[in-house]
């Protein structure tokens, strides 16, 4: 997720991530100065799920494109909120 941040042209200003035991789920955000990235993860359900908030002239598709390569999804959907 930093990765995918950096790539975008976002500052990551730190992390945070908490795992909740042996193959259960993992929350996690990635703060930005121009915003975050979020994961929940459900593994017991095949699921995960990231928010991509960003502001500016930042390419949040760019961190799209690669989370999305690193989860490797037999199924994805994507759903863009364009706000002000």
């Amino acid at each position: 997720m930093r990765d995918a941040a950096t790539a975008a042209g976002a500052t990551v200003l730190g992390a945070h991530f908490h795992g909740f035991g042996n193959r259960m789920g993992v929350t996690g955000v990635v703060l930005l100065a121009e915003s975050h990235l979020s994961v929940h993860t459900w593994p017991e359900s095949g699921y995960a799920a990231f928010d991509i908030f960003m502001c500016g002239e930042l390419q949040p598709r760019i961190a799209l494109k690669l989370l999305a390569s690193a989860m490797d999804p037999v199924r994805s959907e994507v759903q863009e909120v364009r706000r002000g």
